[in-house]
């Protein structure tokens, strides 16, 4: 269901109580709805359901890790004057924050639209024998109530997301909502494709188990028959316990594994320890959180799946 948030009590900034159909057509030329967006994967998705009949706004600086966002003044400024937001709650501890405070025309939560899986949905456990996790206390600095919040490394559930983005801007905007409804079904098809491209070419690799330095690609394993195993958790500043990382060295040589993948920026969470040990090869898998370079979504994915075929020795 649609998640609508009362507007702030005597509406403390002028016109906020704009519906976001009178803000479509404002006098100023008419530029459609202003949606804010607190990290890559929904800016993605908003700028694709949106094309040319609106503006996307993301409150989170360019290189900004999601995870540890901070909200400056004017971020918040920015989504108390959005006509709508896009957010994934029980992600980014601020945005809840800040949402719980200010007022919005419209709040969409990817929560209440995209399956979302617990830790450890991807069939890999990192309870020992006594049912404590091992990563260390320090492991999960930020608390996703147990919930892995990179859903968007699965296209179908990425294609879900602008689905329900459409029918809710579409609703708050009936004479653009068959453009948003373009827009979004133009998107799944791009999706879909992607996805049956990792589901071919994923299909036949000898290896099925994967290590990465962080525990991001729990759904991209979830959806094409792999294991993750993760060095870091959730978490991909967090430092592993040297229990967590012997563990992982005994999973990678009982899998014959021969690459360990940490991730753009240098953020190696332990990645380069394992490859030492073992004598492994590193290479890069992106976990997309944020916007990559020279390319988007679609071009990131792509990489990643050329990365796993390599390193999975696939045919």
């Amino acid at each position: 269901m649609p998640r609508h948030r009362a507007l702030l009590p005597a509406l403390a900034v002028p016109g906020l109580a704009l519906a976001l159909a009178g803000c479509a057509d404002d006098g100023g030329g008419g530029s459609g709805p202003e949606v804010a967006v607190t990290a890559y994967p929904m800016q993605f998705v908003a700028e694709r359901v949106l094309g040319d009949a609106g503006t996307v706004t993301s409150v989170a600086p360019a290189g900004t890790e999601p995870h540890d966002l901070e909200l400056s003044p004017s971020a918040v400024a920015t989504l108390d004057g959005a006509d709508a937001v896009l957010y994934l709650s029980d992600f980014q501890t601020a945005v809840d924050d800040a949402l719980a405070e200010v007022g919005s025309g419209l709040v969409v939560d990817a929560a209440d639209h995209v399956d979302l899986l617990t830790g450890g949905d991807d069939e890999h456990d990192h309870d020992d024998a006594d049912g404590h996790d091992d990563h260390g206390p320090d492991d999960h600095g930020h608390d996703h109530g147990g919930v892995d919040p990179h859903f968007w490394l699965d296209p179908l559930r990425v294609a879900d997301l602008g689905d329900a983005l459409a029918v809710e801007l579409g609703e708050a905007e009936p004479e653009l909502a068959a453009t948003f409804e373009n827009n979004a079904a133009t998107l799944r098809g791009e999706l879909e494709d992607l996805d049956e491209r990792l589901r071919t070419g994923l299909a036949g690799c000898v290896d099925r188990t994967f290590v990465t330095s962080h525990e991001a690609f729990g759904y991209l394993a979830h959806a094409y028959d792999l294991t993750q195993v993760g060095i870091s958790g959730i978490d991909p500043e967090a430092e592993p316990s040297p229990a967590r990382v012997a563990e992982v060295l005994a999973e990678a040589r009982e899998h014959g594994v021969t690459t360990v993948f940490t991730q753009p920026g240098g953020l190696t969470a332990g990645a380069d320890v394992v490859a030492d040990e073992l004598g492994l090869t590193l290479a890069t898998l992106d976990p997309i959180e944020l916007a990559p370079s020279d390319t988007d979504y679609l071009g990131a994915m792509a990489a990643n799946l050329a990365a796993l075929r390599e390193g999975l020795s696939c045919p």
